[in-house]
């Protein structure tokens, strides 16, 4: 097997590397469909067509509650404190969400490790949450970006009740009306690489990909394939290539 040190000497050529592009939006957003469509990231595989790594504690939680015999499509017709006992975390709970994001964390540790391009997918209820993992990512390198995925609530309330996994109407209010919140401080946090997509509409793959397309072409690809702005970013690419030129693996 090749070594990490292999690898990165490998992957220092490689355009996405040191790029996180934070995802944001509700549920009923439409997110998940937004970011395949964006990325090019096919059903059930993580990796987007630029080689960027998508990260989402939601898919290892659909997972786990599939392995102890739940069906995630059945979460809002479970009495509230069995939903509760599923979905939340800490004392009382199943502990299945927190070991989600556990397993979560670890696999996002393994692609900073290897200096490698993330699409790290939320709601973007918690900004202190993504400010503080914004300035993590920065600290090691990283350059950032987000994209917010915005839709009204009548569209949200109705693409929930069609979801493979559906939540409680009064959770999606809340979770929409909390993201809702936080668009002024994201744009402010993120400046000039901050989009909002309008996802309101209910498109066809076709329409979609015609429409997100242009964000594409304008933002994340424009960006992703930048140089790194960061100087920790750019520090670490120029001792990888003077360790290639000394021939050190």
């Amino acid at each position: 097997m090749l070594k990490l040190m292999d690898l990165l000497t490998e992957g220092v050529h490689d355009k996405g590397i040191f790029k996180a592009v934070f995802m944001a939006g509700g549920p009923g957003s439409g997110k998940s469909y937004v970011v395949r469509q964006l990325f090019g990231i096919p059903d059930k595989i993580n990796v987007s067509v630029s080689g960027m790594k998508s990260v989402n504690s939601d898919n290892e939680f659909m997972t786990i509650l599939k392995k102890h015999g739940f069906d995630p499509a059945f979460l809002d017709q479970m009495p509230e404190d069995l939903f509760h006992h599923l979905t939340g975390k800490g004392e009382g709970s199943s502990g299945m969400r927190d070991f989600s994001r556990q397993l979560t964390k670890q696999r996002q540790a393994g692609y900073m490790k290897g200096k490698l391009g993330m699409i790290i997918d939320g709601t973007g209820h918690d900004f202190q949450k993504i400010k503080k993992e914004k300035k993590t990512l920065e600290d090691e390198g990283y350059d950032t970006s987000m994209v917010f995925v915005n839709s009204t609530l009548d569209v949200a309330l109705a693409r929930n009740a069609e979801r493979d996994r559906v939540l409680p109407e009064k959770l999606v209010k809340k979770s929409w009306q909390d993201v809702q919140k936080n668009i002024g401080g994201f744009q402010s946090l993120f400046g000039g690489h901050f989009v909002v997509v309008d996802n309101s509409d209910t498109l066809s793959s076709k329409q979609a990909q015609k429409k997100f397309g242009s964000y594409v072409k304008s933002h994340i690809s424009k960006w992703a394939n930048e140089p790194i702005k960061n100087p920790v970013g750019q520090k670490w690419v120029q001792d990888q290539f003077k360790l290639k030129k000394a021939g050190i693996k």
